[in-house]
């Protein structure tokens, strides 16, 4: 008997739900649900507390939800912060440790509470019209510094008579004029733009500190005697097609009087003030246009002078940069070959590992992330991760030692799951011989004595990594008796600068061939068959399925989902449109349009025989839907096998709704199915 695509969609989603009702050795769809990660880690300044953000997903809403907890450092006293049934996020310590702000939802969208940690008790102490971020103690606990949206008027060109009262006329247009006027997953950008705000620590007026038609947003630092506030921002002239080239200000909080302090072609972020107050560290580069340049970190004088680079022994991108408590050495996140790392730089320069797999906070693709927090005393407590788990707490001590892992949020649910086991693979490349690492991830009770199907999970970016970090998108398709293998090839990052830059002017390129050296590699250990390829992969992943459909036909089946097919027609419909001309590729569209053709996999869709699904989100506009329809459009024409998937109210983060991952990971694995 036969069954339609749908029909064998609709099967296996019954089958996943079914399952549940049994005790199961594997993970299923719903198993999303039961998972829970730690993010936003904030060590107490003496080193005997955490506060943290627990996340999870709740199956009636079908979103993530936060809510903070807190616990002592050996593990005991774990409860949750307050009796609130809000969300909460952003917690932060106050200077002596006796108060925590943080971030909730109120009546009218988000505000500043604070929660007193000796009496138990909090309060919202704002009632802002826009949601707060960004939030920072002033050095003496008496104030708190943050980010917020102020609104402008929409630019007006033309008027029409005043409607009577009561008639229903069309809604007025909306008027545009901003470079940047919507993104990805947020839609259409409001006209207005952030400025700094402070608020005394125990409520009262909120106070404008920056004014101007320019955004301020991101790391804030307070200056030594609390009386400026440092911060990254674009104030040139030219600030809105010189997206790139953020500068480090200084304001007064008392006049709103602001200082420049750097002033070079290059982005220049994240302010972090000495212990002394003498020396600001800041992360940037010197643009050269390129397609990726490592993130450096800088030192200057808080009068912008004697600045110097710090992190020249690094070839890797810096972030999240902290001083310790002696104002000695900075404390830092870097990615090396696919794992997330701390690191420490001394004064001179001197780079010390402190701890590696840092991560676990993107818990469908297995993506760098992940964070941590320093103490006054030299305690680190940072996200940790393995790809058996997602977020735990793991706490060490600031010279590497003394490692303990706090948390394990999953032991209930993994003591009756039994994931695919992940396994590191390096290969050579055929185009120059460079070392490439994937990993492979096998199915639950791997038999090696049977024949799996080899499923290629290409990463997006494309200048991106995938890392041994734990993925419940790998984890399903591994459950559901298929061999994954995803790869870094060339443009990955967290293998130097030198590496992720090699796809300037010329992507997709030879990624391509590390990734078929990687099939290759995996087939000549035993573990993948010529006639048992599936590929797939999301947005550069996606290109990078649809450009293998078009080169070779050694595959039995794609899904290609939300890709590029076309730079042409995708340019200059995109939220990013602005971004690619001589970073991507040399010039704007209009100048060199054939350089933009050959790189687009619609130019090969003519070589396709692989039966492929094609799948997007239809609010997506960083690729958008005209991209997947091109590609299904041309394989209907030419009476290849294909369907559509479109996925309603979803933007470029499809799996962002725990419904719409069951819904993508359904769909790959059916679609592979029917050609098993």
């Amino acid at each position: 008997m036969s069954f339609s695509f749908l029909q064998r969609t609709s099967a296996y989603l019954l089958i996943f739900s079914s399952l549940l009702c049994f005790s199961q050795t594997k993970f299923e769809m719903q198993d999303i649900f039961s998972l829970q990660y730690a993010n936003e880690i904030q060590l107490s300044p003496d080193g005997k507390k955490i506060v943290y953000q627990k996340m999870g997903f709740d199956i009636m809403e079908d979103k993530s939800v936060g809510a903070l907890w807190m616990m002592n450092v050996d593990g005991s006293n774990h409860q949750k912060l307050t009796s609130r049934d809000q969300s909460e996020s952003s917690p932060r310590w106050s200077p002596n440790g006796d108060q925590i702000a943080f971030v909730s939802a109120g009546k009218n969208g988000a505000e500043i509470y604070l929660y007193w940690v000796n009496s138990g008790k909090f309060a919202r102490i704002t009632q802002l019209p826009k949601s707060p971020s960004s939030l920072t103690w002033s050095n003496d606990g008496n104030q708190l510094a943050f980010s917020m949206f102020v609104p402008s008027p929409p630019p007006v060109i033309a008027k029409i008579p005043q409607a009577p009262k009561g008639a229903k006329w069309a809604k007025k247009p909306r008027v545009t004029d901003r470079l940047k006027h919507e993104a990805d997953g947020r839609g259409y950008l409001p006209p207005g733009f952030n400025h700094l705000f402070v608020v005394p620590a125990t409520g009262g007026a909120v106070r404008q500190v920056t004014t101007g038609d320019f955004y301020h947003r991101g790391k804030i630092s307070w200056s030594k005697n609390n009386r400026s506030l440092f911060f990254s921002a674009n104030r040139n002239a030219d600030w809105e097609y010189d997206f790139r080239n953020n500068e480090i200000y200084r304001v007064s909080i008392n006049d709103g009087n602001i200082q420049a302090l750097t002033d070079r072609d290059g982005p220049d972020r994240s302010p972090s003030i000495s212990p002394d107050g003498k020396t600001l560290a800041y992360i940037g580069f010197d643009d050269k246009r390129e397609a990726y340049q490592n993130t450096l970190l800088y030192l200057m004088g808080v009068d912008g002078k004697n600045k110097r680079v710090l992190s020249t022994a690094l070839n890797a991108s810096v972030s999240n940069i902290q001083w310790d408590s002696n104002g000695k050495a900075l404390y830092f996140n870097y990615d090396e070959h696919g794992n997330g790392k701390i690191g420490r730089i001394d004064l001179q320069g001197k780079v010390t590992k402190i701890a590696d797999n840092r991560g676990g906070t993107t818990l469908g693709r297995p993506y760098g992330s992940g964070s941590f927090s320093l103490s006054n005393n030299g305690k680190i407590a940072y996200n940790y991760s393995r790809p058996s788990h997602p977020s735990d707490i793991a706490l060490l001590d600031s010279n590497g030692e003394n490692w303990k892992r706090l948390t394990q949020f999953n032991q209930a649910l993994f003591a009756h799951k039994k994931p695919g086991k992940v396994e590191e693979i390096w290969y050579n490349s055929s185009v120059d011989g460079r070392k490439i690492q994937g990993w492979i991830v096998y199915p639950p009770h791997y038999d090696p004595n049977k024949k799996y199907p080899f499923m290629v999970e290409n990463h997006g970016g494309p200048i991106l990594n995938y890392g041994d970090r734990f993925s419940i998108e790998m984890q399903l398709y591994a459950s559901a008796g298929y061999i994954v293998f995803y790869p870094n090839p060339r443009g990955s990052t967290s293998y130097g600068e030198e590496f992720a830059n090699l796809l300037l002017n010329n992507y997709p390129g030879e990624d391509y061939n590390d990734v078929m050296d990687g099939v290759d590699a995996c087939i000549a250990k035993g573990i993948a068959h010529e006639d048992q390829l599936y590929v797939t992969g999301g947005s550069a992943g996606g290109i990078m399925s649809a450009w293998m459909i078009g080169k070779n036909k050694r595959f039995e089946a794609a899904v290609v989902v939300k890709p590029v097919m076309n730079w042409i027609s995708k340019l200059l419909v995109a939220d990013n449109y602005y971004g690619y001309a001589n970073t991507r590729y040399p010039g704007q569209v209009w100048e060199n349009p054939m350089n933009y053709w050959k790189f687009s996999p619609i130019s090969l869709v003519g070589e396709v025989e692989t039966p492929t699904l094609v799948m997007v989100g239809m609010n997506d506009l960083r690729t958008p839907p005209s991209e997947a329809k091109q590609l299904y459009h041309a394989l209907k024409l030419r009476q290849i096998p294909t369907a559509l998937v479109e996925i309603p109210e979803a933007s470029h983060g499809i799996a962002r709704r725990p419904s719409n991952l069951m819904t993508k990971v359904a769909h790959t694995i059916a679609w592979f199915e029917q050609y098993r």
